[in-house]
């Protein structure tokens, strides 16, 4: 079935189920070509609230206390695991440090347990050391699931805490 809407200004649709008695409203904007509705796609920012000490040389999960939002409730115990299938724009940052002999600072997104894309491989000459990580990654929508990890080189490394430097986000920019 095609439904075509001509209207110069954009417009709305009412959508009616047949068998309850709820009415579902679509808004479509003006525009040209394939529209996407925005439905159940979920989306999750979180962040660091306290220093995270970690071993040096050792890849460790990145703790995310924080969550600034979680749209469908699949963020918890900083791993994002979505009920929807499709592809997810995955980003993650750190900022590592505390050491004045830190060498090297990496980050990568995990997915199911395992390094599936690196970020940033640094190597500071000083005492702190921020790193990025961003991909898009498909997942199933009922196993899958990323997680952020972080790697420094150093003596008695930390990651700091920060809201702005030290984050963990996602979401769903296309279904499966």
């Amino acid at each position: 079935m095609s439904l075509k809407l001509n209207t110069a200004s954009g417009g709305s649709i009412s959508l009616q189920e047949t068998n309850t008695a709820s009415n579902f409203t679509a808004t479509l904007p003006a525009a040209t070509g394939d529209v996407m509705v925005s439905g159940n796609m979920p989306a999750f920012s979180a962040y660091a609230s306290a220093n995270q000490n970690i071993t040096s040389s050792t890849w460790t999960k990145v703790t995310f206390d924080t969550e600034e939002f979680d749209t469908n409730s699949n963020f918890a115990s900083s791993r994002f695991t979505p009920t929807v299938a499709g592809y997810y724009q995955i980003n993650g940052a750190t900022n590592g440090g505390n050491s004045a002999t830190m060498t090297r600072s990496m980050i990568q997104i995990y997915k199911n347990g395992g390094g599936y894309k690196y970020g940033a491989d640094l190597s500071p000459t000083g005492s702190n050391g921020g790193t990025t990580v961003s991909s898009i990654v498909y997942l199933n929508g009922s196993t899958d699931y990323v997680e952020i990890y972080a790697f420094i080189t150093g003596t008695t490394p930390s990651i700091f805490s920060n809201s702005s430097l030290v984050y963990f986000n996602g979401s769903m920019v296309r279904g499966a």
